[in-house]
């Protein structure tokens, strides 16, 4: 199964969604991160082996995140910040996609395309 971590910038409605799809999901708000910075957020996921869901750009810098560094990151870039709309899109993405298929993966998602940043090959 899948492990999720959910940043502060996501609705905590989201968890349901995701728990009744199957998945393991966590939000910084459980786990005290709420005001934390992104690499403390990052680093818990990483620790917890739990792929972050975020809108926060800085997630996207492959040097601070580098592919293969982390379980993986999923930025969404949906085209309204709305909760329900951000939801919606999030719900529809996961719904299409296998998570398992993206080990240590950046995937950056907006309306009209995916784009993911693999691990080097070793």
């Amino acid at each position: 199964m899948i492990k999720l971590k959910l940043d502060e910038n996501l609705s905590v409605h989201l968890k349901g969604i995701l728990s009744s799809m199957g998945y393991n999901a966590r939000t910084a708000g459980e786990e005290e991160l709420l005001g934390r910075p992104d690499i403390e957020i990052a680093a818990a996921a990483r620790k917890e082996e739990r792929v972050l869901l975020t809108l926060d750009l800085e997630f996207g810098d492959l040097r601070k995140h580098p592919p293969g560094s982390h379980p993986g990151i999923v930025l969404f870039r949906p085209r309204s910040l709305g909760p329900l709309t951000v939801n919606r899109f999030i719900e529809g993405f996961l719904k299409s996609a296998n998570l398992e298929d993206f080990p240590g993966c950046i995937i950056i998602v907006d309306p009209s395309k995916v784009r993911v940043r693999r691990p080097p090959s070793v």
